[in-house]
Formats: C-alpha cells, structure tokens, sequence
C-alpha cells in the first residue's frame, strides 16, 4: 500500500512539474522580445564554457541568466554593439572561464574590433586567472577589487597518468598506434610523459606563453622583456598589480559603473545583459544573404540521427544536418566550425564523405575552434579553404586501438569466464585475455591500413604527395600557426575571416551584408526530452563507475570516466583520436 501511495505521489509531483514548465514555455512564447534603450551599457557576462553550438534553452528566467552565450554570440554582440547608436559601452565580466586558447583569441580579438569604434569597453575582474586577464588586456580600462587577487603567473600543462592505479585493480590496458606522437593511452599504459610527448608540450607551452606575454605587453603598452619580468613575479595582490601596470583601477563594481556613468555623462546607467542583446531581433537580417554557420563540436561517434547532439559530434546527425543544408537554395554559402579531438574512425569517415558531398554544392570554407584534430581534421580534407587560429590544436594525423585486459580484476573478485568460438580471431575483443601476438598483428593490419588512408586523403585535400605529409603526421599535434607554416591549413584568423573568404567563394560583395544562419539551431527543452541519445544502460553503466570510484577517491580517473573519448574507446575500434586534452593552468 505504501509503494502505491508513493507512486501516486511521484506522479503526481512529475506532473505538476511538467505543467509548470510548460506554462512557463508558453508563457516565454507570448513574452515580448527584449528592447534597447538608448544610452544602453552592454554587460557581458563569461563564465564556465563558451560553446560553440547553443546550449538547450530552459524555460526558466533564474535558469535562463546562466545559460552560457556561445562563441558566434559574443562575436554577433559586439559587432552590432559597435554599429548600434543605442549601445554608448560594453563592460566585460568574465569569471571561472573554461575556455581554449583559440576561443580566447577569438573574443579577445572581438573586443579589439569593438574598440575601433571609439566607444569605452571596461573590464571588471574577480578572482581573474590568466584567462580572464588575457580578454580583459585588450579592453579600455581594467578594474580589480581592492582586495583581489590577480592569478597571472605563467601558464602549466599537467598529464595525469593511471598506470600504477590500473596495476593495483588488475587492468591491463593494451594500446596500438600508427604514428610515433599519437600517444593517445599512455596515460593508462605509462607513469610518466614519455619523450615525444615532452617534445609536443614544450613546442605548444613556448607557442602559447609567447601569445600571452606578445599580446598582454601589447595592450599594456610594455615591452617584452618587462611583461616577461612582471609574469616572472606573479601572482599579485591587487595592490602589486596596479603598481605593475596590469590594472588600471582598484575600485569595487558599483565604484566602477559610477566611473562609467561619468564618462557616458549620465546620472543612471541603462544596463543591457548579454541574454537580452542576443535576443534582439535584427529587423534587417531577413533581406540579407545567407551563410550557413554548421558547428561540429565534441568527441566523434556515430550517435543517432534523430538524437540532440549532448553527447558530442554524432555523425549521423550532422550527416543529416549537411544533407538539409545542401537541399536549402536560400543558403549561399557554408561555414563549417570544428572544434573537435577526434573519435571513431567510421563516423569520422562518414562526415569526411558529407562534407565533400556538400562542397560540391555549395561554396564552403572551414573555420576551426579550440581543436579540430585527428577526426577533427580528417572531416576537414574537403579541399576547401581552412582557417584556424594561433592557439587552434590541429593536426594529429594517426590512428590508435585499444582494449582492456581485466582477467587481473576478475581474478581479484572472484569472476572467471568459460568460452565456445568458432573463427580464429573470435577472441580478439574478449577483454578476458590480453592480445596473443596473431590478435595483434590482425589489430596492426587495421590501424596501418586506416594510416595510409588518412594520410592519403590529407596529401590529396592539400594538393601534396603521401610523401610530404607523412613527416607531419605521425599523429603529431600542431598549434594553429604551426600548422599554416606546415601547409595543414591556409590562413590564420576567426569568424571574420571565414566570412571574408566565404564571401568571395559565393561572389558576395564584400559591402553587402550576410546573416549567419547557425546549425544546429536552439533547442528548446521538449528538443532535449525528446531527443535525447544517451541509452539508459550507459547512463546507468556510467553512473556506477563513477560512484565506485567516488568511494575510493579516485577524482581524476572519475573525470576520465567522465570522457566521452574514453567510453567511445571501450567500446572497441579504431579512433582517431588527439592524443591529450590541453588544459592551460
């Protein structure tokens, strides 16, 4: 009787809860859009991730403010910030930033645009990281809290490594690579960087703290040797870092806004939020031309056509997305925007053959984010035009395979196996016994027979032999301006870029104006329900490792659980897959 009463209980809570979100979904429907006032001051607000696609939009106004703007947002905001009349300044927020170094070179480079328009942009930091300090350098003043800390202090890149863990629990992780630097699983094969993997890090580390130092001397008008001096002290109290001219004021928020009222001579500040500027209506963009803006964002697998996308970059939906795109005659042109490590090899292969399916329809260049490596960059060999930036992690031209041993695990818990097969590889993706040498060299066959291709496809995309490309790939990682002086990509920049080359593809003036049209679209969170990809038995599966491993203390190897790469490689198969993620304390 009681189980009855609670499950009466739970469905009728569920109840209630869905017709409150669907009267606030309806009411959002039936809200006006939001208006700007004149004499309007945007303010900006980064915080967490800025993603490249939107993020589900919920109902919910408490919910709605901490929705994340993404990439195309903040480039689209402050462009018309800088042409609106209404809009006399912009204040930069930014706070816990999760971003990468592409993406950073990206908004940092928006603001600078903005600035030419001669209208103040300040910056408010709290508690800022080299990240935050980064965006804020190129803005007109920066403002700290008297008692703030500034985190300025060079940069760190840190490799955790599993091995001695697995040891301990009896798992064996067996790995096989084409490409000395794809060293994707050596943090579950080794206890240490080994030295091709030093020699990445050290080229990407030298690549990236010469950006930070070049850029943050540039906006603080100092020298190098100075900047370099200064970084070398850090990090700084707030006192220390307005007496070595990394800010410009120690005042508190609202001190800063009243500074601001005075400059724009106005005894109350009319402030815009970054979610009210976005939804604005542009009256004009129905007249204009029309550029598809596709993002492929996330770890490579094959998902599910009709799923949302949360899980990452699922070739069966973009796949679908392309083939929509190219049957659309409104849409002039394409932009294509990877900001991917790889993954699955198959469903890399099947995007690589959408996208030049569509290249043969519509003009297309290709802009890559934070990374577009390994099947990142082998959905990118259209032979079309590729832009990245500086900071983009590019490359990683191999293929790795893995498997788990876990007959060690088994042993320690009491579990054994019995076996009936028929077929002399039936074995090969028992995780029961670790590869016999014949088991191994069949695995061998498939990754270097992939290698090959990929290599191929790369010479044949970029206009050069086999053998050109093979020393560059290897599955080494390159940044964004390596690749260029390497021939992997064609120019350097960002979303203007590809707009500026796109543009001339399509034969559109370069006076006239274009209207972005992004794909995937907004999701709404009925989309998010009713989409949604992930199976119960992995969300279950997932769940009790994590909570094994939350019992044992084990927080990294909980995150990398948490790895869309990692489950895609229990899976079994060949991926291709960046060797680390770059994560730049």
């Amino acid at each position: 009787m009681g189980k009855f009463l609670l499950g009466i209980l739970t469905g009728a809570i569920l109840i209630i809860l869905i017709g409150v979100i669907g009267f606030l979904a309806i009411a959002s429907l039936k809200s006006k859009p939001p208006s700007v006032a004149d004499g309007s001051t945007l303010i900006i607000h980064l915080s967490g991730d800025v993603p490249e696609r939107p993020p589900v939009e919920i109902p919910l106004p408490f919910l709605q403010d901490k929705a994340s703007v993404t990439v195309l947002n903040v480039w689209s905001m402050l462009r018309r910030a800088a042409a609106d009349s209404r809009i006399k300044a912009v204040v930069l927020e930014p706070e816990g930033t999760q971003i990468g170094w592409a993406k950073m070179q990206e908004i940092r480079a928006d603001i600078e645009t903005f600035r030419k328009s001669g209208k103040p942009i300040y910056a408010f930091l709290k508690a800022p990281s080299t990240r935050e300090y980064y965006l804020a350098s190129a803005c007109t003043k920066i403002y700290m809290g008297p008692a703030d800390m500034l985190g300025l202090k060079g940069l760190r890149l840190e490799l955790t490594y599993f091995k001695n863990t697995f040891d301990k629990l009896g798992v064996q992780m067996e790995v096989e690579h084409a490409g000395k630097y794809k060293d994707y699983g050596d943090m579950y094969t080794r206890t240490s960087m080994s030295p091709e993997t030093k020699e990445i890090l050290n080229g990407i580390a030298d690549n990236v703290y010469g950006d930070l130092v070049t850029t943050v001397a540039k906006g603080r008008n100092k020298d190098l040797a100075q900047l370099r001096a200064i970084v070398d002290n850090g990090p700084f109290l707030s006192a220390q870092a307005k007496q070595n001219g990394l800010v410009d004021e120690l005042k508190y928020e609202d001190e800063m806004f009243a500074d601001l009222k005075k400059v724009l001579k106005q005894t109350e500040l009319k402030k815009l939020s970054e979610h009210d500027y976005v939804n604005v209506p542009d009256s004009s963009s129905a007249s204009l031309d029309r550029i598809a803006w596709v993002v492929g964002e996330g770890t490579i697998t094959r998902g599910d056509a009709d799923g949302d996308g949360t899980d990452g970059l699922q070739s069966e939906q973009f796949v679908k997305t392309l083939a929509k795109i190219g049957a659309d005659s409104t849409l002039k042109a394409v932009i294509v925007r990877i900001d991917s490590p790889g993954g699955e090899v198959t469903a890399s292969d099947q995007m690589w053959a959408a996208m030049n399916q569509l290249s043969k329809k519509k003009p297309m260049v290709i802009s890559m984010s934070d990374a577009a490596a390994s099947g990142g960059y082998y959905m990118a060999m259209t032979g079309d035009t590729i832009i990245a930036y500086p900071g983009t992690e590019t490359g990683s031209i191999g293929v790795v395979m893995a498997k788990p041993s876990l007959k060690g695990l088994y042993d320690k818990i009491g579990i054994t196996k019995d076996f009936i097969t028929r077929g002399k590889y039936a074995m090969l993706e028992s995780e029961y016994q670790p590869l016999t040498p014949d088991n191994r060299a069949k695995i061998r066959e498939g990754i270097d027979a992939n290698y090959v291709d990929f290599v191929k496809k790369v010479a044949d995309a970029r206009k050069k032999t086999s053998a050109v490309i093979e020393p560059l790939a290897q599955g080494r990682v390159w940044m964004g301006d390596q690749a260029k002086a390497n021939g992997l990509v064609d120019e350097l920049g960002g979303i203007d870029k590809a707009i500026e080359l796109v543009r001339k593809k399509a034969g559109i003036p370069a006076t006239a104006k274009v209207h972005l049209v992004p794909y995937p679209g907004k999701r709404s969170l009925l989309d998010f329900f009713l989409h949604s990809s992930s199976s119960a038995s992995e969300q279950d599966a997932r769940k009790q490792a994590e909570a094994l491993l939350s019992g044992v203390g084990f927080e990294d190897l909980r995150t990398a659980l948490k790895d869309a790469r990692l489950r895609v490689w229990t899976k079994g198969g060949m991926l291709k897959m960046m060797p680390f993620s770059l994560d730049f304390h």
